[in-house]
């Protein structure tokens, strides 16, 4: 009988190593975000389908405690030391953090979204033309403000690329058109610090008819000051992403449109990317490694389609 005891014994742990290493040789691919916000929950929505189509990979989406380069620098160290096999992050501050972007690319293989870090040895960038949805917003600002306008822009985080890239965008379509960004305000992801940056500039800049939000809880904020100052109308905001109050604000005429990116295509196309480049098939990886996913901009006529569509890929 002891001698049974002690073979089922040896026969339990052998399974349960078996098991162990058989859920340790499974390739984990993790997806780091810039800071918590439910602009990121389509995104994982995208890393949940690609996980039900590759089982045999292990995939997550890491918020930082914190929108700083240095935290999200040390969950990525983390990650690589747990045994990460492959990282997409949106870089939160790409123009001073080249050294320790590739360090982790020195690592193991290492891919951007959102906001690029073309610099590095990133081996690819799979996100919207950032200057390209800016000239969209440019666009829709033209449209709304025949007759000029001056504009304050408010962002999360002013050095990332993405921002920039925006910024730049937007400024070389209202150029010739009498509209000017006069400044942006950035926030830090902050999002209590975001609305009083609205609510500052209505004091402090009463000559401001128009607001751009280049991040997507940035117009949900400028919503908020505005209502809250009974300005919601009075001034033309353009908008990006497809926060629920976004949208609301689009349709009800409160905002005159928003430019929409496709973060369920990032995590979806950045996740199957990944695992296959980790299987030696590097086809997907473009000469220059960079691979646009489309923005589209919203307005009334076509937000009920728009946010139709939101809800049934969300499901």
């Amino acid at each position: 009988m002891k001698y049974a005891m002690t073979f089922a014994a040896l026969l339990a742990a052998g399974l349960m190593l078996g098991t162990a290493v058989q859920a340790q040789e499974k390739k984990q691919l993790a997806f780091v975000v810039n800071g918590a916000s439910d602009f990121w929950k389509a995104a994982e929505a995208g890393v949940a389908k690609a996980q039900k189509e590759l089982p045999d990979f292990e995939m997550s989406v890491k918020y930082p405690e914190q929108a700083a380069a240095a935290i999200q620098q040390r969950l990525m160290d983390d990650l690589v030391a747990a045994g990460t096999d492959a990282i997409m992050v949106s870089a939160i501050d790409p123009g001073t953090s080249t050294e320790a972007l590739n360090r982790i690319g020195s690592q193991i293989p290492l891919f951007t979204t959102d906001s690029d870090a073309a610099n590095t040895n990133r081996v690819a960038y799979i996100g919207s033309s950032n200057e390209l949805a800016g000239e969209q917003a440019g666009e829709a600002a033209v449209k709304a403000l025949p007759n000029g306008a001056k504009c304050m822009g408010f962002v999360g985080l002013l050095g990332a690329d993405n921002a920039k890239e925006r910024i730049a965008g937007f400024k070389k379509a209202v150029e010739g058109h009498n509209i000017e960004l006069i400044d942006t305000r950035g926030d830090d992801i902050d999002f209590a610090r975001a609305k009083k940056n609205v609510e500052d500039t209505l004091v402090s800049n009463p000559e401001v008819n128009c607001m751009v939000g280049f991040y997507s809880y940035n117009p949900p904020k400028i919503y908020e000051a505005l209502k809250d100052a009974g300005k919601l109308g009075e001034i033309t905001v353009i908008a990006f992403d497809g926060d629920p109050i976004t949208l609301g604000a689009v349709k009800d005429g409160s905002f005159a449109a928003t430019i929409v990116q496709q973060p369920f295509e990032w995590g979806y196309q950045g996740m199957k990317l990944m695992a296959a480049y980790l299987g030696g098939d590097k086809s997907g990886v473009p000469t220059g490694g960079i691979i646009i996913v489309p923005t589209k901009t919203i307005d009334k006529a076509n937000v009920d389609e728009y946010m139709a569509s939101e809800a049934a890929m969300l499901k």
